[in-house]
Parts: C-alpha cells; structure tokens; sequence
C-alpha cells in the first residue's frame, strides 16, 4: 500500500470511468496528417493500447493506494448532485468488493487491446472497434464503480450496444442472430430491472447505494422487498446467466470474436452477480431470503445442466464447438457463484467474489487459447480439431498445448490454483447457511454442487486427451506455437491464477471485512 492523497485517489477513479470515453471519442475523430500514408488503421489500434494501458496504470495505482486496513470503507469517492428531483447523484466508491472487479476489467480489456493490435478480428473499420471497445470498458468499469441505483442501471445498459456491434460485425458464422438474441435477452431482463430499481428509490426516498444498504431494508416493506428481488433479480440473472436465461450465452460466445468472448465472460457476466452482492443482500435483505432457496436451486440445476451440455459437446463424433463447450462451462461456473451469494453467508459471498475473479481470468485465458487454436486450423469444431491437429497439441505446438492443459486444469478447480477456493467456499457456505434459510434443502445443494464438480473435471480431461494427447499423423499440418504477443497477453492471465490459488488471502483479505459488513445489518 502507498500513501496517496484522497483527491488523486478520487480523480484516478474518475479517470479510470471516465478515460474510455475519452479515448472512445479521440478514436473516431481523423487520424493526424503525419500518420496519414502511413498506418492509421495501426496507428488507431496503438491508441486502444495506449488508452486501455492508462486506465490499467491507474487501477493498479488506484489499488496500490487503496487502504487495505478498512476496506469495508467506500474509497475514492466523488458524490455530486445531477438531478435534484429525483435526489440522483454522480456517486463513485470502490471498496473491496468492487476493487477486484475493476482490476480485472482494466487488464482484460488492455490485453485485449494488445491482442488486437497484432491480431485484428476481420470485419470493418478498425476505428469502430478501438472506439466500441473502449465505450464498453467504460461502461463496465462504471457498473463496478457508481453508487447511485439509476446510475447503475444506465452503465449496465451502457455495454449492451458495444457488445451488440462487436459480434454483429466483427463476429463469425451466425453471428447477427447471435447479437440480436444477447440484445433482445438483456434488454428485456433490464426492463423488468429497472422497475425494480425505481420502485426501491421511490419508497425508500432516495437512489443512493450507500445509504439504502445503511438502511438494510427498513423503510421497505417486505411487499415491496419480495416484487423489487423478483424485478431486479431477473435482470441480474439474464445477464449472470442463471439457468433457464442462459440460452443467448453460447450462441453469442459462438458467434464473437476472441476479444469479445473474452470480455463477455471475463467481465460481463460478472455484473450480474456484482448485482446481487452490491444491491440485493444489502438493500433487500428479507425479500432475498424469501428468494435464496429458489436461486440456489436454479445455481445447482445450471451446475448440473452446463457440465452435461459440456460432456455432451465432448464427446467424440458429436461436433461439438469448443467455444460453444466452454460457454456452457461458464453457465456451470456462474452456478457455483449464485450458490455462493444464495447461502447469505460471509463464507458463501466470499466464495462467490472470489470464483467470480478466477472465472474472469482462467475462462478469459481459455477464450484465447481457443481463438488462437482457430487462426490456426480454420476451426473450432471438436471433431475437425483433432483430427487436424493429430489429437496431438502437446508434439506440435507444446507451449499451445501446456498453456490450454493448464487452464482446463484451474477450470476444473484443481487445488493450487485460482478456480479453487471459490467453489469450495461457496460449497462450504451451503454446509452452514444463514439461519433464517432451510439447512437440509441447502445441504442437498451442496451435494448436488459437488458432484457438479466432477463432471466439470470429466469434461475438460476429455477435451484436454482428444485436442492434446496423442501420436499425430506424418501427413498432419503443422502448427505455429505460442507468438511473442500471444505471450504478452496471456502470461499475466497465467500467473494471476497461480498467485490466486497459491495465496488467495490476498483477495480474500480484501473481500471479507466488506462482506461482513454488507450482512451485518441483516441481523435486526
């Protein structure tokens, strides 16, 4: 930790909010005349890099002067009056629950600026990427950042355009079906959301975060705390995606780009479960417990359902998209996150937090890996892959093969590594649920949540012996191994994992004090 002055520690968060859309507009404006018959198609993806490198400097600075003593405490924070009508406030904080989130934002998107720079998806100008990947970096960054419902609401509606375009246009096969249904999904679930939303502010008689979880639901009703959970809840959970409002996630993992993929799964999904952490638990404490029994036992089903859709997709002859597996994947994941926040314990909500960081970087990095393998061989199909690559990535591209063999392994929760600690704990958190909620239905939960763990170990293993393993055919092309770029981008992606796994209280430290401050209040 360094000492920095609470004013530079408010305008690095304002920066880091704020930079994007800077960058964003600076991004379509004319390239300068010196770069004009030069490179200006490069000399834009140089300013994403640049752009997104800043924001990255100055989260890291922003954690760095975090004071990690009080993390419980809200730090950073700007609070401006912007419509005084409805007591709507330009209102930003980080503590240690949103700290990790923006973190992570801020390094996923610059490596995937960095990625691009050396690998551009095809599609069209290179200015309206940089310009909507910056737009959704903001938007996201800010949904980890604001403290005022309404503002909430609009940075989650921020990244849906972005999104939209990035898989519409820079997309593969079907992809303008898969970005109408991602929008037309989210959209909807926002609706219903912002209902939500509005009728918390209106009955409690203010939007600020911050002052609603102080409150911890008593000036609401437990009517109004029961319609606001369902209303907000399915918002949350289209975008999370909760088994059964999953059905947009594959099809749009499918049909993005590597960077876009990256970021649906590295940062999107994460604010629907930031969501229910930031705005459920704490604001609506009695109407979520009404709810925690159902969440939990849709957070099993997806377990359940994402593994089998996986291990149908592995399966040899079946066709399966690799893409297409590890979305499902992330639906399985998800699942332990929402069992997690659905015990309303510190054990399970830390779980949740922390599986949601380790999802973000080892699913972010498989997502490379993947891409990568299909600038190789033209595909992602299973089937077409190992026969292609001779089931033989560890002879003919062994850095290719190691880094894919390792993150299948941290997905799959091996001790040591980042995916472990969050499932165990969310695990750990159904053993003991809030006492307000059914033991024995939390503990059939648990149980269910477990085995879900070894059909995730079954499926990634097969994935990793028929792509990895193997003699490959003399006449089988070869492949080009991991590229000095690729490099750059996917080793801070590996070591994270490492450090998370190997020293987790290094998250978890953070996570904690706020965590049991944000359940405090639940007992009146």
């Amino acid at each position: 930790m360094i000492d920095i002055n609470e004013s530079v520690m408010q305008f690095l968060l304002a920066f880091v909010v704020v930079g994007p859309l800077l960058g964003a507009a600076a991004a379509l404006l004319p390239a300068p005349p010196g770069l004009k018959g030069k490179s200006p198609e490069q000399a834009v993806l140089r300013h994403g890099v640049t752009v997104t490198g800043a924001v990255l400097i100055a989260a890291i600075v922003l954690a760095l002067g975090f004071d990690h003593d009080q993390p419980s405490k809200m730090q950073a924070s700007t609070d401006i009056s912007w419509i005084p009508a409805l007591d709507v406030r330009i209102h930003l904080g980080v503590d240690g629950i949103s700290l990790p989130l923006v973190v992570l934002t801020a390094l996923l998107t610059f490596l995937c600026a960095l990625f691009s720079y050396f690998k551009m998806p095809a599609g069209p100008t290179p200015k309206a990427f940089v310009a909507l990947l910056l737009v959704l970096e903001s938007g996201t960054l800010a949904t980890f950042a604001v403290l005022d419902l309404l503002l909430f609401f609009l940075a989650f509606e921020m990244v849906l355009i972005p999104m939209y375009f990035l898989i519409a246009r820079w997309g593969g096969e079907g992809r303008t079906a898969a970005a109408w249904k991602f929008i037309l999904y989210t959209l909807l679930g926002s609706v219903v959301m912002l209902l939500g939303l509005l009728l918390i502010g209106i009955k409690a008689g203010t939007f600020d975060m911050v002052a609603l979880a102080t409150d911890n639901g008593r000036s609401l009703s437990a009517s109004v705390q029961v319609i606001a959970v369902l209303a907000i809840g399915i918002g949350l959970a289209v975008k999370t995606p909760m088994w059964p409002l999953h059905s947009w996630l594959p099809d749009a993992h499918t049909a993005a780009p590597t960077v876009g993929s990256v970021l649906l799964a590295g940062v999107l999904l994460k604010m629907g479960t930031y969501g229910f952490v930031r705005i459920l638990l704490p604001i609506t404490p009695d109407g979520f417990a009404d709810f925690a029994p159902y969440l939990a036992a849709f957070a099993v089903v997806g377990i359940i359902y994402g593994s089998l859709a996986c291990l149908a997709l592995a399966k040899q002859g079946a066709k399966g998209d690799l893409k297409r597996l590890i979305a499902y994947s992330s639906v399985g994941h998800m699942g332990f996150v929402l069992l997690g926040i659905a015990t309303m314990t510190p054990t399970g909500v830390n779980g949740a937090l922390f599986a949601n960081i380790a999802h973000g970087l080892i699913t972010g990095l498989l997502f490379f890996l993947v891409g990568a393998l299909k600038d190789r061989t033209g595909t992602t199909d299973l089937d077409a892959l190992a026969e292609q690559t001779g089931a033989a990535l560890y002879g003919k591209a062994p850095r290719l093969g190691g880094l894919l063999a390792f993150a299948a392994v941290a997905s799959l929760g091996l001790p040591g590594l980042a995916g472990f600690w969050g499932e165990m704990l969310a695990l750990f958190g159904a053993f003991e649920p809030a006492p307000e909620l059914s033991r024995p239905a939390f503990l059939t939960f648990m149980a269910i949540g477990a085995f879900g763990t070894l059909l995730t170990a079954a499926y990634l293993l097969v994935v990793v012996r028929r792509v990895c393993m193997g003699t490959a055919p003399q006449d089988a092309p070869k492949l080009a191994d991991v590229q000095t770029y690729e490099f750059a981008a996917w080793t801070p992606l590996v070591a994270l994992t490492v450090v998370a796994g190997l020293w987790p209280k290094t998250l978890l430290g953070l996570t904690d004090p706020a965590v049991q401050q944000l359940l405090a209040g639940g007992t009146r």
